[in-house]
């Protein structure tokens, strides 16, 4: 029974969250059918089943100056057990460096640990952040003193990869996808289903890295249909702005098909033009839109 408390306490969080960021892309659910698992397993009251953790993701525009506007973007991973146990939560922004990233995903964790195990506590995380981020972006690092530490080359080139697959089904896969991109800070989509879409974007270096853990897994097909490069001059404010996609989410659209395997292309390509990638469409599937 404490199972099906700990996935109840966790439903009814989401469901705040969505009140409290109802903006377009400020609550995002990267992983839909971990949402979907976890609402059957309440329903039927028995975690039987449930293999995905609930996996989303916060944006947040926070004034770090009078003259500065910042986004701030909280991963968010649910445990199975939380909140008996923290959640996984990383904060990402721009104009953090690597390591005032870390030092700051490393505060909030302790803060969560000595204040709210046990409780549910996304949003006293988001709280936090509000409160402290700003300190960490006008920190002075001392990392690059450090003798062994050096100096990064600057990815100059914003890579967009669209990515064709026979089909997408495995749910390892479509975790594996979702947690790469996270990890490598990409923005884009995967829809599964047969055909299966991924598209990622962001430092030419980070899509090569995706795409050579991608193709090492066990496929019946995948290429890459269609890539873009985009030089730009080095700047994360330059980087986002070249960017066609906030995030990296996992899109489900209407299913149809006797296995239900088969998405509403219709809706893809309304999502494509939405994004002004429409003309992609045709490249994959050599027809029109509509």
């Amino acid at each position: 029974m404490i199972e099906i408390e700990q996935a109840e306490a966790q439903l009814s969080e989401l469901d705040l969250l969505a009140s409290m960021f109802p903006g377009e892309n400020e609550l995002v659910v990267n992983d839909q059918l971990a949402l979907a698992e976890l609402k059957d397993c309440i329903e039927k009251r028995t975690m039987e089943g449930r293999s995905s953790k609930v996996y989303f993701t916060i944006n947040m525009n926070l004034e770090v100056s009078e003259e500065a506007m910042v986004t701030f973007s909280l991963t968010c991973i649910l445990p199975f057990k939380y909140p008996a146990v923290v959640p996984e939560i990383t904060v990402r922004s721009v104009s953090l460096s690597r390591s005032q990233q870390t030092q700051l995903n490393s505060d909030l964790t302790a803060y969560l640990q000595q204040n709210f195990l046990g409780d549910v506590c996304i949003l006293n995380a988001t709280d936090w952040v509000k409160e402290h981020a700003s300190g960490y972006i006008s920190r002075d690092t001392t990392a690059s003193l450090a003798p062994e530490s050096t100096v990064q080359p600057v990815d100059l080139t914003l890579t967009r990869l669209w990515i064709y697959s026979h089909h997408i089904y495995n749910k390892c896969k479509r975790k594996n996808i979702l947690e790469w991109a996270r990890e490598l800070a990409l923005s884009g989509f995967s829809m599964p289903g047969k055909p299966g879409v991924v598209c990622v974007e962001g430092p030419q270096s980070a899509c090569e890295e995706f795409w050579s853990r991608l193709r090492k897994l066990n496929w019946k097909k995948i290429l890459i249909r269609h890539r873009e490069d985009i030089p730009f001059d080095g700047s994360n404010e330059e980087l986002e702005r070249q960017r066609k996609f906030s995030i990296f989410e996992e899109k489900v659209f209407s299913v149809s098909g006797a296995r239900g395997n088969h998405m509403d292309f219709g809706q893809l390509y309304q999502f494509l033009n939405a994004k002004g990638c429409g003309d992609v469409f045709q490249m994959f599937f050599g027809v029109e839109g509509q």
